[in-house]
């Protein structure tokens, strides 16, 4: 009842889209039948859960943010959701986000905006706002998002809370509404390293529902978290030096990284020079990929179909889709069409392929002499509400730090530590090798303990 009462409290931040109370009061009372009848419990035992509206759950509606599947009912449940709930999680309601994850403020989504707990005048970040609001509001212990360019760490960021993308195939994204699927990740939202360490570890590990799915072996990390390990850790100075970082994020970082020396870890520069093609490859490969993967959403077996005339089956496409999408969703689609047209596939998606393939071969050396690369999670703390909205440009750039991880295809997470002049919280970002989750962990619970 405390979560159904403070989702009450707090319905002006928007964060759910639909609140499953009667469900979780029902599920509640299960399983403390189950505790008092000396049943087995799970690991997660009634660990109250939101999820974010891109994540299946079988009979329960499911829309993406998006008009185009406002009413749509989930046939299935996605794997991580089912392997939480064989644990005892309780799932409490689907989490507002932007319209199919593409936005980088909670500014997207057809259910409206989600406002920063701290400061509603401020936007939570994107696209996973409704989770990171849940669990910096108090509203669930723990929430599902998902990461395709950073947005599990930089709504985490806006937020002050810790938000976690496991590396790509860790987690399986069966069930997972696709945007960009060689980019997408389920990621966790929390307040504590080792709660995420163990939704982690239950939702990792292969799945027969999705090919992409690593068939590495998933260590125990929330009982391996205790490390007295020293880390070699690399940073950018392209990344510091940025002109668009906040002179007071820059500071704070610098600060930090000579506490870190102090306490015996080893922190050395590392040129990178691919900084300022991340954000371009990464827009022209996620948005080719969605402009395939959302065609799908043409309201003819199911979603959002107009009711206005129409002359033949084009012109009902045209409609369906002309109506039942946002505004930021038909740019990312008609940009993704043009990259993968005749005539300019080569010159932008081909290069952009390129530019991946030599960020993630930097990335491997790099873990070749370092445990850790150390970046912002975001150039600024959360900004209001309409300051980037008239600009994709400068909105797309609130991405720039967190990319570069989900083009590497490596973990990372946002770590909240520090308080803006303004009032507001920012974090930094911490990334390992790919399926080395268990070192970042270990760090960021060291970085929790200091």
């Amino acid at each position: 009842m405390h979560y159904l009462s403070r989702i009450e409290e707090t319905r002006h931040l928007n964060a759910f889209v639909e609140v499953f109370a009667d469900e979780a009061l029902k599920r509640a009372a299960e399983l403390d039948s189950k505790k008092k009848n000396g049943l087995p419990c799970g690991r997660l035992f009634g660990v109250v859960t939101g999820i974010k509206d891109v994540i299946c759950f079988k009979d329960h509606k499911i829309s993406a943010g998006s008009a185009i599947l406002k009413g749509f009912t989930s046939l299935y449940s996605a794997t991580a959701i089912e392997r939480l709930i064989a644990e005892d999680a309780i799932i409490i309601g689907n989490l507002n986000c932007d319209e199919f994850a593409m936005g980088s403020s909670n500014e997207n989504s057809a259910y409206g905006n989600v406002l920063n707990a701290l400061d509603n005048s401020r936007v939570p970040g994107g696209s996973s706002g409704g989770s990171a609001v849940a669990v910096q509001a108090g509203l669930c212990m723990l929430s599902l998002g998902s990461d395709t360019g950073g947005s599990v760490r930089q709504p985490a960021d806006f937020c002050g809370v810790t938000g976690f993308k496991p590396g790509y195939g860790r987690i399986s994204r069966y069930g997972l509404i696709a945007y960009a699927s060689s980019f997408d990740q389920i990621g966790v939202f929390g307040t504590n390293i080792e709660d995420i360490a163990l939704f982690t570890e239950i939702m990792a590990g292969p799945d027969a529902y999705d090919s992409t799915a690593s068939t590495n072996p998933v260590p125990a990390f929330s009982q391996l978290l205790k490390t007295t390990k020293k880390f070699k850790i690399a940073w950018f100075p392209q990344a510091l030096d940025h002109p668009s970082l906040d002179p007071e994020i820059a500071s704070s970082i610098r600060a930090y990284f000579q506490e870190l020396e102090n306490e015996g870890h080893t922190l050395k520069p590392v040129d990178f020079d691919y900084l300022d093609y991340i954000v371009p490859a990464y827009y022209i490969l996620t948005t080719a990929e969605a402009s395939s993967n959302l065609s799908r959403y043409d309201g003819v077996k199911y979603g959002y179909r107009t009711k206005d005339h129409v002359n033949n089956l084009d012109d009902f496409y045209r409609k369906n889709r002309s109506q039942g999408f946002g505004k930021e969703v038909k740019r990312r689609i008609m940009l993704g069409t043009f990259v993968l047209s005749t005539g300019y596939y080569d010159a932008y998606y081909t290069r952009a392929q390129q530019i991946r393939r030599r960020i993630q071969e930097q990335t491997e050396l790099i873990f070749k002499d370092f445990d850790i690369i150390l970046l912002p999670t975001t150039p600024a703390p959360a900004f209001k509400f309409g300051e980037k909205s008239h600009d994709a440009v400068e909105m797309f750039l609130a991405d720039l730090f967190t990319v570069f991880a989900n083009l590497a295809g490596i973990p990372a997470i946002s770590i909240p530590l520090f308080r803006h002049s303004n009032g507001m919280p920012f974090g930094i970002q911490a990334m390992t090798n790919q399926f080395e989750e268990l070192s970042l962990l270990q760090f960021s619970n060291l970085s929790y303990l200091r």
